[in-house]
């Protein structure tokens, strides 16, 4: 995604037209239109205004992607009661049917209690609790995951 995009994506998520964001940093509704179409670049100044503007840091601005964002806030909005009642195997089946299937034909208590294993020696090695544990073994399935999908 490019500057420009990332710079009408988060105005329009701010509900701003362009007039509003040029009245409010002092340039031209044109300035604004030249930004987002990658025609000129704002300076440093105008790139943390904008930041500000939009409630981002420049990282955000620059990376900014609506997607990414929204999930985030999602994520920061849904309470442990909430998420708690959730049939996560369940929602997930939809995009990945095999989370529906697999109970048939995996022998689960084995995987399981090499997984509690891990979980234990975590717990034990480090000092997490049960919780934290759990989401530092979740972490590495995700980071093994991604090296081997990155694999040529």
């Amino acid at each position: 995604m490019s500057l420009g995009n990332n710079l009408f994506q988060a105005r329009k998520k701010k509900g701003l037209s362009q007039e509003e964001v040029a009245e409010k940093l002092g340039v031209s509704r044109q300035t604004i239109s030249k930004w987002e179409t990658d025609e000129t670049l704002p300076d440093i100044r105008q790139s943390k205004s904008l930041a500000v503007l939009y409630h981002l840091s420049l990282d955000e601005l620059i990376e900014f992607d609506i997607d990414v964002k929204e999930i985030q806030e999602m994520i920061d909005k849904t309470s442990d009661e909430a998420a708690d009642k959730i049939n996560w195997t369940k929602a997930w089946s939809k995009k990945y049917p095999i989370l529906a299937a697999y109970q048939n034909t995996v022998d689960v208590d084995k995987y399981a209690a090499e997984l509690e294993r891990l979980l234990d020696n975590l717990q034990k090695e480090y000092g997490y609790s049960e919780l934290d544990a759990f989401l530092v073994l979740k972490d590495i399935l995700a980071s093994v995951w991604k090296s081997r999908t990155r694999r040529p």
